[in-house]
């Protein structure tokens, strides 16, 4: 009998993790393992970021930090909502965490009742549903479909809200599948939600900068229902501050308080010398951002090109972020040495074998027709994985 709690048992080790995880092992033996599977730009964090961290410590910033962020962090980070997305919010409104799993995570246990529902669109960032899980709520579903760019319609939406829903969950731009929401296509989903005032919606937006259609859209630029959203941000992907740990929820006061109370049991205040970093990276402009992402452009284009030349990989261009979700259904029930691939989970571990490249089975995303690889890595990797998983998948037969 185990000791451990349904809770835990229930719930699903991280896809992306795992195979970071098992690329690593597989490294460490000696083989040269191109990883595709992690969402982390390879780029270092901006000098006059890190400056700001050596300050802080150097001035002392050591001791226990407020649980909802230092103020004058919580200030920028209302300032930037202002000033980049015409969004108004007081400090108050706004608790930073430890990253922006962590903002997701206390806005959804503060939010969700066991049994209530959770409406997320697939595919999803994998972790959405793991969430909705520790609260004890049940997720729902939308399938979307890449000859819709993987966004779904208000048509989709209406159908599925029932008494018992209480939050919608998505990212824009999204996470796996690179999709950007217009503005024209949000007021289309708001139609939908101002007939429903019990549901939340709580929109990722960590990837906004990340955006190759122009300007982010949030969804609580309308007004109608910004009370009901809960925006989560942070500084991991537009400033390359992965390993910092830093993230924020923006919503109303109400929600804010009880995010903080939930995180002064669980973590309290983020790291005194990561909020010093995070208030000089939003103080200091957007000119690093904007390098970045022009630089992700360039990639995705020569990974989109190259993807394209593979027989049997169905592509779409992504609006944003850093991934490909190609659809690789082609390959089920192929097979070489012996192995037979059945689905996308077993023919991202045969890449990961056969060619050196880690990727993701879409599976953990809710989508079983597809893998997820990022192209976050150095434009000469980029090349040679995909060299190498054309070679890799010609050999299935």
């Amino acid at each position: 009998m185990t000791t451990l709690s349904n809770r835990i048992q229930n719930l699903s080790e991280s896809a992306t993790i795992k195979m970071a995880k098992l690329g690593r092992e597989l490294a460490a033996k000696g083989v040269d393992v191109i990883n595709l599977s992690f969402g982390e730009p390879d780029f270092h964090t901006p000098e006059y970021i890190k400056d700001a961290a050596k300050k802080a410590m150097d001035d002392n910033f050591t001791y226990y930090t407020p649980v909802s962020g230092y103020p004058d962090l919580r200030k920028a980070i209302a300032a930037k909502l202002k000033n980049e997305n015409g969004l108004d919010y007081d400090m108050s409104q706004i608790v930073v965490s430890t990253g922006a799993k962590q903002a997701i995570a206390n806005a959804v246990l503060c939010l969700v009742n066991p049994g209530e529902e959770v409406i997320i669109p697939t595919p999803y960032w994998v972790s959405y549903s793991e969430v909705v899980k520790l609260a004890e709520g049940k997720s729902v579903f939308i399938e979307s479909s890449a000859e819709n760019n993987f966004k779904i319609t208000a048509e989709q939406l209406e159908a599925v809200i029932t008494p018992n829903s209480k939050l919608f969950m998505f990212s824009s731009p999204c996470n796996p599948t690179g999709s950007v929401y217009s503005k024209e296509e949000l007021a289309s989903l708001v139609k939908v939600f101002e007939k429903h005032p019990h549901v939340y919606i709580l929109s990722d937006e960590i990837y906004e900068h990340i955006n190759f259609v122009g300007g982010h859209e949030s969804i609580a630029q309308f007004d109608s229902i910004k009370d009901r959203v809960v925006i989560i941000n942070g500084f991991s992907k537009s400033y390359a501050m992965t390993g910092w740990r830093i993230g924020y929820t923006a919503s109303n006061k109400e929600l804010a308080a009880a995010c903080d109370k939930i995180q002064g049991q669980i973590t309290s205040g983020t790291c005194s010398i990561t909020q010093r970093a995070g208030t000089a990276a939003y103080e200091g402009g957007l000119e690093s951002v904007h390098q970045m992402r022009d630089e992700f452009q360039k990639r995705r284009d020569i990974v989109y090109n190259l993807l394209k030349e593979i027989d049997g990989v169905k592509v779409n261009l992504p609006e944003g972020a850093f991934y490909f979700f190609p659809d690789v259904t082609s390959f089920f029930g192929k097979s070489f040495n012996g192995k037979t691939i059945n689905d996308a989970d077993e023919l991202s571990i045969y890449i990961l074998e056969e060619a050196h490249v880690s990727t993701v089975g879409g599976d953990s995303f809710g989508d079983k027709k597809s893998i997820r690889m990022s192209y976050a890595a150095a434009e000469d990797k980029l090349i040679e994985a995909m060299r190498r998983i054309k070679e890799a998948l010609g050999k299935l037969q």
